[in-house]
């Protein structure tokens, strides 16, 4: 079967058969899933080399647990756990946390700026860089994931392996200190 026909395919129907050996099959999540999944790991190790050896690691692992996936979770929140916790043991091997490079650079400043505004703003984005770097692993992955994937409280849960309440605490206390620390940019 073509990799085009499995397009049509979902999610599941596609786990099901890598799971079952189809090289296809597999080759199509990844296809899918993959630019996000880089996405999550850049942001949360803060740099593309890092985050694709962690994505590839976190591949490699799921091609082999593909046959132990039963399906009670999406195969994207299945891979988002995969991925969110190889970068949780890169991040706790690493202390002390380096600064997170992955925060969107400011846009290019309008023609009209002034370079003080232009040095501001980047000035802010540093700041917020290195206020992310401060969280604790924990609760830089459950920011991240709420932030800048817009996931709801119970899959970062799933994703992170911890209850919705803690999800809750650990984002509150990641957005207090976010708050304190851009305090002055405000």
């Amino acid at each position: 079967m073509s990799g085009h026909s499995l397009d049509r395919h979902d999610d599941a129907l596609l786990a099901v058969r890598a799971g079952e050996g189809d090289e296809d099959a597999f080759e199509v999540l990844v296809r899918r899933h993959g630019p996000v999944l880089l996405r999550l790991a850049e942001q949360l190790l803060g740099g593309p080399a890092e985050a694709e050896d962690a994505v590839q690691e976190a591949l490699v692992s799921a091609w082999r647990r593909l046959p132990e996936f039963r399906g009670e979770a999406a195969f994207g929140s299945w891979m988002y756990r995969i991925v969110t916790n190889r970068c949780l043991n890169v991040l706790r091997a690493r202390r002390p946390l380096t600064p997170l490079e992955a925060v969107a650079e400011p846009a290019a400043p309008e023609p009209q700026a002034s370079p003080e505004r232009a040095a501001e703003t980047g000035a802010a984005v540093h700041a917020l860089r290195d206020a992310l770097g401060g969280l604790s692993p924990e609760q830089r992955a459950c920011w991240v994931l709420r932030e800048f994937h817009d996931l709801s409280y119970e899959d970062i849960a799933r994703a992170v392996g911890i209850s919705p309440q803690a999800v809750r605490g650990r984002i509150f206390r990641a957005r207090r200190a976010l708050t304190e620390a851009m305090a002055a940019w405000r």
